[in-house]
């Protein structure tokens, strides 16, 4: 039976066996658990099922525990993405999600508290103290069934015109373990497939598409049903897949499981990338006067 994941680790922990040209590695700091996932060739990707590329993975106690400002795990985060972003130049940082879905939530949530900061140029930078700050655009793209435009589409219009050395994307993912919920950051190069972790799969958003470096991050927030109930019931993965689809998912009404605290959890999560996301792009302000901007 396929297990539908967006996590690289997951795939991985899935995979029959060891599988070529694909590095692992594991470390502790600041008591985060952070694993690096490097896979190096297309074949390996697709016996993976994930594109190839690097996957930095990172648990963390749950986040439905508050995120201080000052938290000193933030700057580890904030190092893993910097790691994947060109040194110079503008960045685009797109929220995708659908707001009014709280599963959904988290991307919207997070680009709404990063610091939009392209308009801040000239003298008026200098001015205001501003000339340090890295030129970055924000945009939340919504949904195709919000915009009747696909998120790639509106991605390119906007990379077309701008022209940013980079695009972070944020966006909510799916996981097959209920316990990767609310406690797992998943940061990668290899782009997103918007909707992919409900099975609304969409224009891919990468480098080949957008024509710059994509860093995805995001934060599982749901589980398929049909995979929680066949890791729960048959671990061995034994079971008959149309039979088990049918009864979790009568009639072909697909479902995803979430958390009952999932609107704590997407504001603390949107607040922890939020953070991340401005101490990796502004590393030359420190942090007490980047939060006061916030």
């Amino acid at each position: 039976m396929e297990l539908r994941t967006d996590l690289a680790v997951e795939a991985r922990e899935l995979a029959p066996e060891e599988i070529r040209d694909v590095d692992y590695g594991c470390e502790e700091e600041k008591g985060l658990r952070i694993e690096r996932l490097n896979i190096k060739t297309k074949r390996a990707g697709q016996l993976l099922g994930k594109e190839a590329g690097r996957y930095v993975t990172v648990t963390l106690p749950p986040l439905t525990d508050n995120i201080q400002d000052t938290d000193e795990r933030l700057p580890v985060i904030a190092r893993e993405i910097r790691r994947l972003l060109p040194v110079n130049g503008l960045v685009l940082v797109a929220g995708l999600g659908n707001p009014e879905i709280t599963p959904d939530a988290l991307g919207p949530k997070c680009v709404a508290r990063v610091l939009a900061t392209r308009h801040i140029t000239g003298e008026i930078a200098r001015s205001t103290g501003l000339d340090r700050l890295r030129a970055v655009a924000v945009l939340s793209t919504g949904v195709t069934g919000q915009t009747g435009i696909e998120t790639g589409e509106l991605l390119l219009s906007v990379v077309k015109r701008i022209r940013p050395t980079a695009v972070v994307v944020v966006d909510a993912l799916a996981s097959r373990r209920l316990e990767r919920l609310g406690c797992t950051l998943q940061i990668t190069d290899t782009g997103i497939s918007p909707g992919a972790g409900v099975g609304n799969h969409r224009t891919r958003i990468s480098q080949e598409s957008m024509g710059v470096p994509v860093i995805a991050l995001g934060v599982p927030t749901v589980v398929d049903a049909v995979t929680l109930v066949s890791d729960l019931v048959c671990p061995e993965g034994d079971c008959e897949q149309n039979d088990l689809r049918e009864k979790v998912s009568p009639k072909g009404r697909a479902m995803v499981v979430t958390p009952r605290e999932v609107d704590l959890l997407v504001q603390r999560a949107s607040k922890l990338l939020s953070l991340s996301i401005n101490l990796s792009l502004h590393s030359s302000v420190e942090v007490s006067d980047l939060l006061s901007l916030m």
